[in-house]
């Protein structure tokens, strides 16, 4: 979708005259209210993108992180097994090899 219209182009639009025309007031009245929006909304569509490109970086950030915290977890695993290992040496003795 692609934006036709800016607020600046809104301010230099002219309309032809005409006899049973509108009123040329209520038009330059209705077309300031929609500058007023069109900035409005340009100004969310900035912070918006703003926000999208923060949080894309923050999503690469932790994703180069995962790894490492994946591993430091698979170490702790490991060693948990380690000392259930030998927990289970020490109360069950010769009966765990028969």
């Amino acid at each position: 979708m692609e934006i036709k219209f800016t607020s600046k182009i809104i301010l230099e639009k002219e309309f032809k005259k005409s006899m049973k025309g509108y009123n040329v007031d209520q038009v330059d009245q209705f077309l300031d209210q929609v500058m007023e929006d069109y900035d409005a909304f340009e100004k969310v569509v900035e912070e918006l993108r703003a926000e999208n490109k923060r949080l894309k970086e923050e999503l690469e950030n932790s994703s180069t992180r995962r790894p490492q915290v994946q591993q430091a977890t698979s170490n702790t695993n490991f060693d948990i097994l380690k000392r259930l290992s030998n927990l289970e040496k020490e109360v069950f003795g010769s009966k765990l090899f028969e």
